[in-house]
């Protein structure tokens, strides 16, 4: 009569022993299934990766390495370049080229930065009323962007011509005499500056009227039934809420002007004097100007680019990241 009890007794636990061998089976097909979606997400990654290697941290690698040898001609087709260490760099440093070229690309870089985002921010708000043909005004704002920029600065070289350009032809008009827009060195960095902010504004009104485009109506009808004026309206409304917009609007604006080349290149190579040469003709003319080119000098002035980028670029990640924890 005992021996029933027992069995009972004992079915349980061997239900319970049953039970603990039968868990390992889903823990290892979930263990499969996470091994399995890892692999599908390297998977996806591997093209970007391989992308990023080759065309970004292999070409920075390389520009590294010639500014840290001393490269020729034929050193550079055997790869036998001797190690310098930082001598390229204190030659850019010492070179007299290297305070105006310095000075150049500060202004270059912050004076078209200001007009192109004041100009662009006040289209956006003006193309924001949405009044008739402003899809088609627009539109046509976008050219200046979508020609290749070796037609716009040809087109700004013929314009600004001092024999038959037609901006020297309008001054005649109104009674002031012509002015050496591309050969005199008090105004050669003055033109391509201009030139370069016709061609930077669309970019600069496309991003920032996609921002305005997200700012509620709601906020501006109760800023008008407060009492505020147009002005206060853009001032506490439409500023504020487009700092995101604007602060990724600028770190472009900035990366884009500080590489810039063609332009400079197309109108006035960096003269008449250097005066208006940049880092980035500077570097070009050390590498690719002359009989004998100096490809250690020259990646070492495109170091000096890559690190303002970069700079600023940590800046503004700095910034995003204190206003997110606020």
């Amino acid at each position: 009569m005992n021996h029933p009890t027992k069995l009972q007794a004992h079915q349980p636990t061997v239900a319970r022993s049953g039970a603990a061998t039968a868990a390992p089976p889903p823990a290892r097909s979930a263990k499969r299934r996470i091994t399995s979606t890892q692999w599908a997400a390297w998977a996806f990654l591997a093209p970007v990766t391989v992308y990023l290697a080759l065309f970004y941290a292999y070409p920075l690698y390389r520009n590294l390495d010639l500014s840290l040898r001393d490269y020729t001609v034929r050193s550079f087709v055997q790869g036998d370049a001797p190690f310098t260490g930082l001598a390229n760099h204190r030659k850019v440093f010492a070179d007299p080229t290297f305070v105006p070229a310095l000075l150049h690309t500060a202004v270059f870089t912050a004076v078209c930065l200001v007009f192109q985002y004041a100009i662009g921010l006040a289209l956006a708000v003006f193309f924001n009323q949405h009044f008739r043909l402003s899809a088609t005004l627009r539109a046509l704002f976008l050219v200046p962007w979508l020609l290749p920029l070796i037609v716009s600065a040809s087109t700004w070289s013929w314009m600004l011509s001092s024999e038959s350009g037609v901006v020297n032809a309008a001054l005649h008009a109104v009674g002031i005499g012509p002015v050496n827009w591309l050969t005199s060195p008090s105004w050669s960095l003055t033109s391509v500056i201009i030139a370069n902010i016709w061609i930077g504004v669309p970019f600069n009104l496309v991003v920032l009227y996609s921002g305005l485009q997200s700012i509620p109506a709601s906020l501006y009808e109760a800023a008008a039934i407060d009492g505020a004026n147009a002005w206060q309206r853009f001032w506490r409304v439409t500023f504020p809420l487009l700092r995101p917009v604007s602060a990724i609007t600028l770190l472009l604006g900035l990366v884009y002007t500080l590489k810039v080349f063609d332009i400079i290149w197309i109108m006035t190579k960096g003269g008449p004097a250097d005066s208006s040469t940049t880092f980035a003709t500077w570097s070009y003319q050390l590498g690719f100007g002359n009989l004998l080119p100096a490809f250690g000098p020259g990646a070492a002035v495109g170091n000096l680019l890559v690190i303002a980028a970069l700079v600023f670029g940590l800046v503004y990640v700095r910034v995003q990241r204190k206003q997110a924890l606020s």
